[in-house]
């Protein structure tokens, strides 16, 4: 991963287990990511289903990154801390999971997905895709209704930690961004994005 730059994270659970099995589980989660993650990416997107998730993030400056963690001598320093702390996230809630529900071994599938964005088209559609996953899945009929999805909050006016105003903005406000998800969800009902 490089700094400045925005990806598309996903993963899923190993075999049939669930990632969640309790509110408390989407909770944590969300707990640990922002201790981990949100000191070196901004969040745009997330949901969070049973037995995956996907995230939209974008890598914060380099100066950013530095003023929390200290000055990197090299280029391969602040790529390994940025890889060392996606790896601490999944390892900290996959011990605390293990522990909760006495359980051994790995929860999530081996090496995360990232898929880098390349285009400002890809950028609006991932959003979107992230937002209506419940959807597609079946997990409900309403994107409001689906608890652990950065789909509310960006229409909230409640405090947040997601790079909200990045977001409207980049579809033109609120309006538009209610308008293209629901036009997302209408034009492709059952297809999965190629991600």
């Amino acid at each position: 991963m490089q700094t400045e730059k925005s990806y598309h994270i996903y993963n899923h659970a190993n075999g049939s287990e669930n990632l969640f099995r309790e509110t408390e589980n989407y909770l944590y989660f969300l707990r640990q990511w922002d201790k981990y993650i949100s000191p070196i990416a901004e969040t745009l997107a997330y949901c969070l289903m049973p037995n995956h998730f996907h995230c939209l993030v974008l890598i914060k400056k380099q100066e950013e990154i530095e003023a929390t963690f200290g000055k990197f001598e090299t280029f391969q320093k602040l790529e390994y801390l940025l890889s060392k702390q996606f790896a601490n996230f999944f390892s900290s809630y996959t011990q605390a999971y293990n522990k909760r529900y006495n359980r051994k071994g790995s929860l999530f599938a081996p090496n995360f997905k990232k898929k880098e964005i390349t285009s400002n088209d890809y950028i609006t559609k991932v959003i979107a895709y992230i937002h209506t996953n419940p959807i597609h899945h079946r997990f409900t009929q309403d994107l409001r209704k689906w608890s652990f999805t950065s789909y509310s909050s960006m229409l909230s006016t409640n405090s947040t930690k997601l790079a909200r105003t990045m977001v409207l903005d980049w579809f033109g406000g609120k309006k538009p961004f209610e308008d293209f998800h629901q036009a997302y969800i209408n034009t492709i009902p059952g297809e999965e994005m190629n991600i």
